[in-house]
């Protein structure tokens, strides 16, 4: 396998400079040849991917975050060559829903190992995401987590609830499947994989694999209610959610009333006020031990000790 190799210098909040040569060695141990690339600025990974995918490579890995990953993803769709990533960022969505560990030498097993799942692909007037597409609040928190300094949970916290004391929920009106659905909303949610990362599960039930994207729906509602959502969605069991409304769809149209934040797999971008969601069943070839079913509590607690373990190594310099 001839492959390269992408890092994001500035992507999470723990150093990259063991990963180019971890990756190095280990993928050329293994009889694989591997060149590096670190990214200069937006848009530089896309760049790069093309590139790769006109030089004959096979496999191009990501080592970054959501948004990394969405750069380099874009490039990739519809070609024979297959995406690896290398999480480290501050949410590692679509790496989480894949099953990909969020250490460097657990995803190079993947990589290593070689299985390939052609998983979809969606786009909202022709800009892909994988994970998720959002307007509202979500969008909103994650404007303000971009101009923060530092990033990680604790950022992310910080940035939800000063987002939560000035946010004014919009209204929407949602058309799929042959209906229509006007109402002020919280958020709206269209998901191809199941969460936004750190196992905030927006849409526990998505597969990326189903050809269909998951629409979450969450309603307006005082403060103990939304409390209780977010738990939910950590737990998995948003669905039953009395504030929340959702649905399967392979295509969405989205208007809202009034222009305001939107994001593209954790990433804020300035969109159109009608905005048309499609996926793309089979676009990407990805190296992933393939999707787990998911189970409320289970999975996410099981994902919770698995980010422990690793956080007590690393402490431990192990």
């Amino acid at each position: 396998m001839r492959a390269l190799l992408i890092i994001n210098p500035i992507s999470g909040t723990a150093s990259k400079e063991s990963i180019r040569g971890e990756v190095t060695r280990r993928l050329t141990a293994a009889g694989h040849s591997v060149d590096v690339h670190e990214t200069t600025g937006p848009g530089d990974a896309t760049e790069q991917t093309r590139r790769a995918c006109s030089e004959g490579y096979d496999a191009v890995i990501a080592a970054g975050g959501d948004g990394t990953v969405n750069e380099t993803a874009a490039a990739l769709c519809g070609a024979e060559v297959t995406l690896g990533i290398i999480p480290c960022g501050s949410g590692n969505g679509l790496a989480r829903h894949l099953g990909i560990p969020v250490d460097t030498a657990g995803a190079l097993d993947i990589i290593e190992a070689g299985h390939v799942v052609t998983a979809d692909s969606a786009t909202v007037n022709d800009r892909p995401f994988f994970c998720t597409f959002g307007v509202g609040f979500d969008a909103a928190v994650s404007e303000t987590f971009a101009r923060q300094k530092r990033r990680g949970k604790l950022s992310y916290i910080r940035s939800a609830l000063a987002t939560y004391a000035r946010f004014h929920p919009e209204i929407y009106s949602i058309s799929a499947n042959g209906h229509v659905l006007t109402e002020r909303a919280f958020l709206v949610a269209v998901c191809n994989a199941s969460q936004y990362g750190n196992n905030a599960y927006i849409a526990p039930e998505a597969s990326i694999t189903d050809g269909l994207l998951d629409v979450t729906i969450v309603n307006n509602g005082p403060l103990p209610s939304i409390a209780l959502m977010g738990i939910d969605m950590m737990t998995g069991y948003i669905n039953r959610n009395t504030l929340i409304h959702t649905f399967r769809a392979p295509a969405v149209e989205i208007v809202r009333r009034a222009s305001g934040p939107a994001h593209l797999d954790g990433e804020p971008v300035s969109i159109e006020d009608s905005m048309y969601i499609r996926c793309h069943p089979g676009a990407l070839r990805v190296f992933t031990p393939g999707e787990q079913p998911f189970r409320p509590i289970i999975t996410p607690v099981t994902s919770m000790f698995r980010d422990l373990r690793l956080a007590v190594r690393h402490l431990m310099g192990l």
